[in-house]
């Protein structure tokens, strides 16, 4: 929206909103493509008073990281830690330097932005639908490479969003729909076609093919939710409901880095991230692997190191068989670093007993 009035009417939205709401709770979101941080800072500080924005960053990495395709606007992620690292830091990967896919720089600094006021997510109406087939995410990718993604996307400081039936890995698709009168729908017809060409496979896929129409009632028909899928997808509900409980009740999770978060690169598509409690003894370690089995006779990590005194246990998995996962292996067999490919697990402290507990190397003559 360009307005060149005194009050910007974004602004000027938000302040009537929260005047009509009085005392009840009021939660605006931005969707902004041009990453304007100043939609989120209070009108005090030049800004426009709404709560928080929408990550399109970390959506991109992540569809890279899951996909291994980049093309169109995901050519400038690479799915790789350090992106996943920065997006759970500082939220936009993009805050003003060179953007190529726009030839232009892209993004403003978030400095001053808490975690939470960056909303990430993994699919919305719009990206599950800028595809040829509306397929969903769970469906592009390998089982335990999206149970990690989850678990990344429900326990990082930013406040997560869920797209409908994502929670069930939803079997139908998402495509884009729309009623309209018989000129207007030809219109949307052709100009869909013309949007989506910026994806080479697109383009391949519409050579031989057409795209589902959106004046359809069967495009609509075929977007619904089967709520059986509940029942059906049960490990899946299972996964979120349990990742959801722990950002609400276990207490380091919970603050949402109140304490400081920080994180670290294992490998190109493994890395932690350490949540610190106030005095360090209840500190949470989340690792996360993309990609295949890593092991690590030693890192030169400071991250990894449990508090003095302690060793760290397993808390949660996202391969326990509970979500359909092969079940987890003991990440320290000989007190190395053993991280299978495709997981993520969530690390607390416990007493040390010996040279050998968890997450501390035996040390051999």
């Amino acid at each position: 929206m360009f307005d060149d009035s005194a009050e910007h009417i974004i602004a000027a939205i938000a302040r009537r909103t929260r005047e009509a709401a009085g005392a009840r709770s009021v939660v605006l979101v931005a969707e902004n493509e041009r990453q304007e941080v100043r939609l989120a800072r209070p009108p005090s500080a030049g800004g426009y008073g709404l709560d928080a924005l929408w990550n399109d960053d970390f959506h991109h990495s992540a569809m890279v990281a899951l996909t291994g395709r980049r093309e169109a606007y995901y050519t400038d992620t690479y799915g790789v830690a350090q992106e996943f690292v920065s997006a759970a830091k500082r939220g936009y990967l993009y805050q003003g330097q060179h953007y190529a896919w726009q030839r232009k720089a892209r993004g403003t600094p978030s400095w001053g932005l808490d975690a939470p006021q960056f909303v990430a997510f993994l699919q919305n109406h719009d990206q599950v639908a800028n595809s040829a087939l509306g397929v969903r995410g769970h469906l592009q990718t390998s089982p335990g490479r999206w149970r990690a993604m989850t678990a990344l996307l429900l326990l990082m400081p930013s406040t997560p969003m869920l797209f409908q039936g994502q929670e069930f890995a939803a079997s139908a698709p998402f495509l884009y729909f729309a009623d309209f009168d018989a000129d207007l729908a030809a219109g949307v017809r052709l100009g869909r076609a013309e949007f989506l060409t910026q994806f080479p496979s697109i383009s391949a896929f519409l050579a031989t093919s057409s795209l589902d129409d959106p004046a359809s009632v069967d495009t609509f028909e075929r977007c619904k939710l089967d709520f059986a899928e509940r029942l059906t997808h049960a490990t899946t509900c299972r996964l979120h409901e349990d990742l959801l409980r722990l950002r609400r009740d276990d207490a380091t999770i919970a603050r949402q880095g109140d304490a400081g978060i920080d994180g670290a690169v294992l490998g190109r598509h493994a890395f932690v991230l350490r949540f610190f409690s106030p005095d360090h003894t209840d500190d949470r370690l989340l690792v996360v692997n993309f990609g295949g089995a890593l092991h690590g006779p030693s890192f030169a990590e400071p991250l990894l190191a449990p508090a003095a005194e302690q060793a760290w246990s397993m808390l949660w998995a996202s391969d326990d068989p509970r979500y359909g996962g092969p079940g987890m292996p003991n990440p320290w067999p000989l007190g190395e670093w053993h991280v299978p490919g495709e997981c993520a697990f969530l690390l607390r402290p416990s007493a040390r007993t010996d040279a050998a507990a968890p997450g501390i190397r035996r040390r051999t003559a």
